[in-house]
């Protein structure tokens, strides 16, 4: 028998004698006698002899590639690019078109303004994006991450900077290679004052949407804007320089959520890019000049082993071992495998956004049951989020009634409730509100009936109401406050209240 010594750690082996069956009125002792036979010691494998079995991260090497789909993305790239950066210094009507002062806790989008109190619009904007991503990827993969998503788009920006300062793919490996020179000193520091300065852009760019962008960057440059703008410029700033710098494809593979639940997006009849291995395989070199059925007739398929497709994957994978979770679905192995396969004379496609389906000679479903539930959806709750739009009111109101005392008798003999108005313009534009009073007979209404209230601001009006006592049958009456806005029609708030006594 064997046990763990508590004391010692070690694996101890001990004897335990056997137990006999003695006679009647025989005396047997309670302890059971042990031996203790040498310690076993625990094997532990010579650490000498070991290799490593922690890699750190290689830095890979991004080759630059040339085809329609890269052409496609940078178009797109640059668009969604010059739409971000122009956005905030677009004027409506005398103001920011797009400002999301969270200090002021309100939201200025072109004429629409968003206050906390429409939360639930907000809610619905988000739901409509997150069924919109589910649609998009269910159908064609993570083109999102490829071809939208600011962290690829940031990454290849970059890239770009790096390749024109530094040289293409060999020549950097070369560069980071050989040791400290004048030229090498010279490139890295070109690449990272561009990199610092496309950061800097960018993070002035986007707290441009929550502050007032031209008086940011005047500020900035000038040394005079506050702590909280400068430290939110720095803090962005440093992240966009780590995220598409140093970061990149670990954002995507280690820290991006997107990559992980993508999977229970996907089905047999997305298009993705991948590899036909009934096509390619078996994969080797040959020479240009041999014919395509030379090669068929030993063995080769159309594949001839380039490994231009791993050069140029952002995220360092190889595409022929399959649909992998770090796949963006950019499409850049698609335009270098297009490349080679013309050089060759070979058709295109060995490479390209396809389905499981298709890989496996069907025909792909594009009307199929779960991408038409997508849809479906989508649509709806498009349509929700488009109606409470149009059926927002842009006006707010919020009766407070007087804490000190429940109701006070005036020297009329009148009985008179305290009220305060809160009223919330929740439009851009001065605007002027009538307030009446409906549900009490014979009331006397004092204080203002006439308010004018500044576009995006509360306005607290101070009122009371009093009435003859032989007129109340109730101690507690129900009435309406009604505010409604002399500019818009459409823009009437109803509040309930209650008038007590006794």
């Amino acid at each position: 028998m064997t046990y763990l010594s508590q004391q010692t750690g070690t694996i101890r082996r001990v004897y335990m004698p056997k137990v006999f069956r003695f006679s009647k009125g025989a005396v047997m002792s309670d302890r059971i006698p042990v031996k203790d036979i040498s310690p076993v010691q625990v094997h532990r494998p010579d650490k000498s002899k070991q290799s490593d079995s922690y890699t750190p991260r290689n830095r890979i090497y991004v080759r630059a590639v040339k085809g329609v789909l890269e052409n496609f993305r940078r178009f797109f790239g640059l668009v969604f690019l010059s739409i971000f950066a122009a956005l905030p210094w677009l004027q409506y009507e005398g103001s920011q078109a797009i400002l999301l002062d969270i200090g002021a806790q309100r939201f200025q989008i072109f004429g629409l303004t968003l206050w906390p109190q429409d939360l639930t619009l907000l809610a619905w904007i988000f739901i409509v994006a997150a069924f919109a991503l589910f649609f998009v990827t269910t159908f064609a993969g993570r083109v999102w991450c490829g071809f939208m998503c600011p962290q690829t788009t940031w990454t290849f920006i970059y890239i770009w900077f790096e390749e024109k300062i530094e040289g293409s793919r060999n020549k950097r490996i070369k560069l980071d290679e050989r040791k400290m020179d004048a030229d090498k000193f010279i490139r890295k520091t070109l690449k990272h004052i561009a990199w610092v300065s496309v950061a800097l852009l960018t993070s002035l760019s986007f707290v441009g949407y929550f502050t007032p962008i031209g008086a940011l960057f005047v500020d900035f440059f000038t040394f005079s804007s506050g702590f909280w703008a400068t430290m939110c410029v720095l803090f962005f700033a440093v992240c966009t320089y780590g995220n598409a710098a140093y970061m990149r494809e670990i954002m995507c593979t280690h820290i991006c959520p997107y990559a992980r639940f993508q999977s229970a997006m996907f089905d047999k009849d997305t298009f993705t890019v991948a590899y036909d291995a009934n096509r390619g395989e078996q994969r080797g070199p040959r020479p240009r000049k041999n014919e395509r059925e030379q090669n068929a007739a030993k063995g080769l398929g159309d594949c001839i082993d380039c490994n231009l497709c791993v050069q140029v994957c952002p995220t360092g994978i190889d595409i022929r071992n399959g649909l992998q979770y770090e796949c963006i679905n950019c499409g850049a192995c698609v335009d270098a495998c297009n490349g080679v396969m013309e050089k060759m004379n070979y058709p295109k496609g060995l490479i390209s956004f396809t389905s499981e389906t298709q890989l496996a000679g069907g025909k792909t479903k594009i009307m199929r049951p779960k991408l038409m539930g997508y849809a479906v959806v989508l649509v709806l709750m498009s349509a929700l989020l488009v109606f409470e739009l149009l059926s927002r009111v842009p006006l707010e109101v919020d009766i407070i009634r007087d804490r000190n005392a429940l109701y006070r008798e005036t020297n009329d003999g009148l009985i008179e409730n305290v009220y305060t108005l809160k009223i919330l313009n929740k439009s851009q534009h001065t605007q002027h509100f009538d307030i009446s009073v409906n549900g009490l007979d014979g009331y006397k209404y004092i204080g203002d009936k006439s308010v004018t209230v500044m576009g995006g601001e509360v306005y607290n009006l101070p009122i009371s109401i009093a009435i003859d006592p032989y007129k109340l049958e109730k101690p507690v009456t129900a009435f309406t406050f009604t505010i409604q806005s002399q500019e818009d029609k459409e823009a009437v708030m109803e509040q309930t209240s209650k008038f007590l006594y006794r």
